[in-house]
């Protein structure tokens, strides 16, 4: 197993960026399907669907919308992290680099 205080701190998977997460696999398999159209001129992923010019451009476009909302979620949540993960930061960059400790606090004030 890998040391953990060897390495920087990562942020937690916590529930909500997981379920985030799905929802943009599922906006990512939605661009996928709808794309496909456009590549094969049918339904290349599922039989049938899409299988317009107009289902294909909204099963793309839907799903570069819900990927977009996705990530923007996930960002948020991952800025929830940040007072923590900075403390961590810190612990990390104090404890592996102790020469450049203070150089990481004095660059923040500016």
């Amino acid at each position: 197993m890998l040391n953990s205080s060897n390495r920087p701190p990562r942020p937690n998977l916590t529930g909500p960026i997981f379920l985030y997460a799905l929802i943009d696999m599922f906006g990512l398999a939605c661009v996928g399907i709808g794309a496909s159209w456009f590549a094969a001129g049918k339904g290349a992923l599922l039989a049938g669907f899409p299988s317009s010019v107009a289902e294909a451009v909204a099963c793309t476009a839907g799903g570069v919308v819900v990927m977009l909302w996705a990530v923007a979620r996930i960002l948020r949540e991952l800025a929830k992290q940040g007072p923590a993960m900075q403390a961590k930061f810190d612990a990390y960059v104090g404890a592996q680099h102790p020469d450049r400790a203070n150089q990481s606090t004095d660059s923040r004030d500016n």
